[in-house]
């Protein structure tokens, strides 16, 4: 499993961390992750819908926190649970873009056992690290 939870954390709050080997593997992990937290069953949603995110930012730990507040988001304005299927991250004039793809369908309780309502991603100790088997994340949850 490319993420694991830290129990240890939080109560109010649920911590993990997510690696890849480069940084669109890293992205999808945390995305999961994250929906992981909302919904017990990910394999449960079904790619429906589609939604295409591009986000830019100069630092690329503020680029993976504006991505999972993007899911967030469609989450609570159109309660429209997102998979990534694909990400590119590319770095040009020190300024990282994203452009992902995105596929999913809107909450059913009947089939998407709900875990907890994931309201932001919080800055406290968030942090994005390349380290020598790739990429590595650290994110709190505010639930």
């Amino acid at each position: 499993m490319p993420f694991h939870y830290l129990e240890e954390i939080g109560i109010a709050d649920i911590a993990f961390e997510a690696a890849g080997r480069d940084l669109p593997e890293l992205f999808t992990a945390a995305a999961d992750a994250t929906m992981n937290v909302m919904i017990d069953n990910l394999d449960a949603i079904e790619p429906r819908e589609t939604r295409q995110i591009e986000l830019s930012n100069d630092k690329i730990d503020m680029l993976l926190f504006d991505f999972l507040q993007e899911l967030i988001y469609f989450k609570d304005a159109n309660r429209l649970l997102l998979r990534i299927r694909e990400v590119q991250i590319d770095e040009k004039d020190d300024a990282y873009s994203l452009n992902a793809a995105a596929g999913g369908e809107s909450l059913d309780p009947a089939r998407h056992r709900q875990r907890a309502d994931v309201k932001a991603v919080t800055l406290h100790d968030f942090r994005v690290e390349k380290s020598d088997d790739g990429w590595k994340a650290s994110v709190l949850l505010d639930i």
